[in-house]
């Protein structure tokens, strides 16, 4: 980003004189408060230019603007934040968006057509900014820009796959780079739309003692405030599981961030203002439970939990005196989801029969239809969720969705007019909860050669203040807590902490990844105790084949050891090593680290009734098909995944099918896009509609064996055949009994390793991944080049998990951490400086759509090599300041706690905390 040197004007002006895009635009007496965005979404119709945070930070607004120089004599190129820059500052000056560089129904510039070609799949809603970032930045003139270091580290440096390379992109992907692709608030107002606004609670724990809206319904503009009075106390009874919180807090409020109210008015900013009038009395109440130590020492547990599997005689492994026993624990923090485009719903009531339609960026459209149905009293058939695509997801949106939909839709109702809400990026992050952060106690038997005999692990999750996904979340940790590794006799218990925070819910991995990370704490504890190298230790107890695991499912087509020495070899990791050890002897102060790691993620919910899916099929007597199905697109490439399965079972170009949304009326009762089993579940009805249809095609393709695609649809029209048909799959062979620790959890599994080198600063905490190498076990791919995006997406996620993303509260429960200035996500400069990623050949799936395998989170517990290669760093620095090298490191390993680990002559001037008074380490008072 730079800063122009505007020179000064001569004459003072009320008129704003400015272009964009090249043509002229003219604004009388603008408004000094309009940002440059806000003016050319509103007032041009200019989406493409999007809203991320507000703040700068995330580069989705990025537009270039241009001037001429008078003391160069040339035009200055320069990228700036359009949700920071007024509108009047423009005078003068040329603005281009990503509108004014390229189209798909003219042509696409260069720079658009590379970044869609980078890209297997991406939520698309920061891609013009990225595309502006990049031309702004080389002061394009309509040539490729070559030095664009987007396109050093991904661009250029494209993986080095064993599948294919990357095709042309999907016209989805074209869309995104030309900011042609419709979000939800990028939809154009209509006659008599109004905007809602939150009227949120400060206090963690207290009781309402009174709720005044007059002031803010004085304010001009406005139309109604909302609240806990207007509904039922059933109706106002929510959630996705329990209906254990409340749409609008009404006696007394449980977390920052809950629901008190809302106003409707005219428009954001009155809206917003408004909000801020409504005055809140509370009475506060203790305690106030923020962590996991919190809720241990207040006992404060949902009700539904503990639960228990066992399996194998655990007393026996601890009582052998031939083993080692370890005991320890291990910490992870919790993750903002930080999708591009936040929370969002539009509602737009028929005026008759009181339907309703529901524009929203959900990932469970039937859920925020019947939730919408639950609390107007109205049946679900009189209401649509309808879902185009969304600015990402990442499980954030699975759930949460109705903290957002279901007031827009309750207003819109009730004052039968359209309504519309997008949150801002610090509302978002004070209402809509993060991954659950979780604390794993663990004792691990073993015997001398490091093979494991037994385990006693006790799991804590952080729920907050409602149980919403929390329940299954530990659940898939107790499935997941032993990752890739057999272990004979197991006691796993799960704990849900009830919490004055905001509801913690889905994220990518669910719980599969803090399970595993403690598994991989259990084997280089076991592995410091005997001796050894953690390699040697996770080699050693890899499934194999037929082994059974700790809930007694039966591993079949098991490619856990393929992947393990493929890794190995592709990574040259013995070679590596040596080359770490010399490294290190010549340094003090930059150290290297080295590790590996294997993933095993299973595949479906683990709740039986959600594994199922729906299609319809819709052919036209033109030859075009129009798909639709349950699962929902948010830059995974879903939809792309579907009309490829289409393409292939009807025989036709993928040109001649359209999907177009995921809507209620066309596939009902569907279950959320989520748990890798998007592609799964709807490509098997997808394929069984599209088999339905070729086999009433069928006589026409013999009568006419000759003949194309149209001609056959054509006849068949002709013989008055049914030209539409539904598809619909329940994945087989599934359901788990905690109970009686019988039944299959899981479809089947997804297989990866990663190793990756990273190296240190002992000086600063800084670090750099030098380079990364993973194979993955994703079967006979449907798509490699999305496949492989979301491995590489998949693991720089994890990367910000391990590393870098920690969320910071205070004591009363206040969230520090909100937004891009506070709260730090991976960037380009993070990715490996080396990134490898192949796919495992030879390794069909039978249990899923053509041979696939999921993908969408197995890989993000593979970043988790960077967090033990840092670990690794870390045992060098130690080793040569000659402290302890058993040391434990809390996740994210963030620069402070690498400097802290590096102990040396200024960490030891730092007083020591007394382990009584210790703040939890992600609580500042």
């Amino acid at each position: 980003m730079g800063q122009l040197n505007v020179e000064e004007e001569s004459d003072v002006t009320t008129v704003l004189v400015f272009y964009v895009n090249g043509k002229k635009v003219t604004e009388p007496n603008p408004d000094p408060q309009w940002t440059l965005l806000w003016y050319l979404r509103k007032k041009l119709r200019l989406t493409g230019t999007k809203l991320g945070c507000a703040e700068g930070g995330c580069g989705a607004c990025t537009v270039m603007i241009s001037k001429y120089n008078r003391k160069e004599r040339k035009v200055v190129h320069l990228a700036i934040n359009a949700c920071l820059a007024p509108v009047c500052a423009m005078h003068g000056l040329a603005v281009t968006t990503v509108e004014g560089i390229g189209s798909t129904k003219t042509r696409l510039h260069a720079v658009q057509e590379r970044l869609a070609k980078a890209h297997g799949s991406q939520c698309g809603f920061c891609t013009p900014g990225i595309v502006m970032s990049i031309s702004g930045a080389e002061q394009f003139h309509g040539k490729v820009p070559k030095s664009s270091q987007y396109f050093e580290l991904v661009g250029d440096k494209q993986l080095k796959s064993d599948a294919v390379g990357r095709p042309i992109p999907h016209m989805s992907a074209l869309k995104q780079v030309t900011g042609e692709a419709i979000y939800c608030d990028d939809m154009p107002s209509v006659e008599g739309e109004l905007y809602l606004a939150f009227v949120l609670s400060t206090k963690a724990h207290a009781r309402l003692k009174s709720v005044d809206p007059q002031k803010a319904l004085q304010h001009p503009g406005v139309v109604a405030f909302f609240s806990a009075k207007d509904l039922t106390p059933e109706q106002n009874a929510i959630g996705p599981i329990f209906h254990d919180e409340e749409l609008f807090a009404s006696e007394k409020v449980i977390s920052q961030g809950q629901t008190i109210g809302v106003i409707v008015a005219q428009d954001q900013v009155t809206a917003q203002a408004a909000a801020r009038k409504v005055h809140i009395e509370y009475e506060e109440l203790q305690p106030i439970i923020v962590t996991i130590e919190d809720a241990i020492k207040h006992n404060s547990f949902y009700k539904q939990f503990p639960k228990t599997i066992r399996k194998g005689d655990v007393k026996s492994a601890f009582d052998d005196p031939n083993n080692v026993i370890v005991e320890g624990e291990c910490r992870m923090g919790g993750q903002e989801h930080f999708y591009l485009e936040t929370h969002a719903a539009y509602a737009i009531p028929k005026k008759e029969d009181d339907e309703l339609e529901i524009f929203c960026s959900s990932q469970h459209p039937s859920e925020v239809a019947k939730l919408t149905s639950h609390i107007l009293h109205v049946p679900m058939n009189r209401i649509v969720a309808r879902v185009k695509r969304m600015g990402g997801g990442f499980g954030g949106k699975e759930s949460r969705g109705i903290l957002t939909s279901l007031p827009v839709a309750f207003a819109a109702h009730k004052l039968n007019r359209p309504v519309r809400c997008m949150l801002d990026r610090d509302e978002d992050m004070q209402m809509t909860g993060t991954r659950h952060p979780f604390l794993i106690k663990y004792k691990v038997a073993a015997n001398r050669k490091g093979k494991l005999m037994g385990a006693i692990i006790n799991i804590y999750n952080n729920g907050g203040y409602s149980i919403d996904l929390s329940g299954p979340v530990v659940e898939r940790a107790m499935f997941h807590f032993e990752n890739a590794y057999y272990i004979p006799n197991v006691e796993v218990t799960g704990h849900v902490c009830k919490t004055n925070l905001p509801s913690n819910t889905a994220f990518r991995g669910f719980g599969g990844p803090q399970g595993m990370f403690g598994a991989e704490n259990m084997i280089r504890d076991v592995a410091q105790k005997l001796g050894k190298s953690a390699e040697e230790i996770s080699k050693l107890n890899l499934y194999q084949e037929n082994f059974k695991t700790h809930y007694n499912q039966v591993l079949t087509h098991c490619t856990l050891q393929r992947c393990w020495d493929e890794c190995i070899e592709k990574s040259n990791y013995a070679e590596r090593k040596l080359l770490i050890e010399s490294f290190n002897k010549q340094h003090r102060w930059r150290k290297r680290g080295i590790s590996i790691i294997p993933t095993k993620f299973g595949i479906a919910f683990t709740e039986k009734l959600l594994n199922q899916a729906g299609a319809l099929l819709i052919v036209y007597v033109d030859g075009s098909v129009l798909l639709s199905h349950g699962g929902t697109e948010m830059g995974q490439g879903l939809h792309t995944k579907m009309i490829q399965v289409a393409s292939r079972a009807l025989g036709i170009d993928v040109s001649k099918i359209h999907i177009t949304e995921t809507s209620t009326d066309k596939v009902p009762n569907t279950s959320a896009t989520a748990a890798s089993a998007g592609s799964d579940l709807n490509g098997m009805a997808v394929l069984e509609a599209c088999e339905k249809l070729m086999k009433r095609l069928q006589p026409y393709k013999d009568k006419n064996p000759n003949g194309k695609w149209e001609d056959w649809v054509s006849a068949a029209y002709v013989d008055r055949v049914s030209l539409s048909a539904t598809g619909f799959h329940a994945t087989p062979g599934i359901g788990f009994d905690f109970k009686s620790n019988t039944g299959n959890p899981f479809n089947y599994f997804t297989y990866g390793v990663a190793c990756t080198e990273v190296e240190i600063d002992c000086l600063s905490g800084d670090h750099q991944v030098i380079r990364t190498d993973i194979v993955m076990d994703l079967g006979e791919s449907i798509n490699p080049a999305i496949d492989i995006g979301q491995i590489e997406g998949a693991f720089i996620q994890g990367y910000g998990l391990f590393t870098m993303e920690e969320l910071i509260y205070s004591p009363t429960g206040t969230l520090y951490s909100r937004g891009p200035g506070a709260y730090k996500i991976p960037g380009f400069g993070d990715i490996p400086q080396e990134f490898n990623v192949s796919l495992l050949k030879g390794a069909p799936n039978p249990r899923a759509v053509f041979s696939s395998k999921a993908v969408g989170e197995p890989p993000l517990f593979l970043a988790c090599s960077a967090f033990f290669a840092i670990k690794e760093a870390i045992k060098a620095a130690r080793a040569d300041a000659g402290v302890s090298l058993d040391f434990k490191l809390d996740s994210p390993a963030t620069s402070a706690r690498i400097r802290m680990a590096c102990e040396d002559h200024i960490t030891k001037k730092l007083p020591v905390l007394d382990p009584e008074r210790f703040v939890p380490w992600n609580v500042v008072p």
